[in-house]
């Protein structure tokens, strides 16, 4: 698999963990009463910020889609690493790990907070990312740019 796929791969992989994180937490139902309760509570428990009311829920759901914009925004970033990769590898490196840096926090956080499936799309997340940092390294990664003034 080339650099470049790695990168789409990776982005293709982003919008299924947005997607997916989207739909689970919006459609999310407690599995017993005590949930309900507290996700009730969350709705009815309102508070104020700078003159604007809000409750835990719209909090919950704020956070949760601020997540998926993160998500796409990071799709975005890895399509475009596709092309950067190939013209200037080591730039593309250093923004790589760090977007590596960010799944191996988020399988952490899915594995202690969440659950095993965003665990496992964040670690896959991983390990493209680092596959295509590593890569971009190598020398027959490195797409030669001819001079168009010659």
């Amino acid at each position: 698999m080339s650099t470049k796929s790695l990168y789409r791969a990776s982005a293709v992989l982003f919008v299924v963990f947005a997607v997916a994180h989207t739909v689970g937490f919006l459609t999310f139902t407690p599995p017993s009463q005590d949930g309900v309760s507290v996700r009730d509570a969350m709705e009815r428990v309102q508070f104020t910020v700078a003159g604007s009311t809000f409750s835990y829920g719209a909090f919950y759901r704020g956070f949760g889609l601020s997540a998926t914009v993160s998500m796409l925004f990071e799709a975005f970033l890895a399509w475009q690493l596709g092309w950067i990769a190939q013209l200037a590898p080591s730039a593309a490196v250093s923004v790589t790990w760090a977007l590596c840096a960010v799944q191996v926090a988020g399988f952490a956080l899915s594995y202690l907070y969440f659950s095993v499936p965003p665990a496992i799309l964040s670690l896959g997340l991983a390990v493209l990312l680092a596959v295509a940092a590593r890569r971009c390294r190598h020398p027959s990664s490195k797409v030669q740019v001819r001079n168009r003034a010659a």
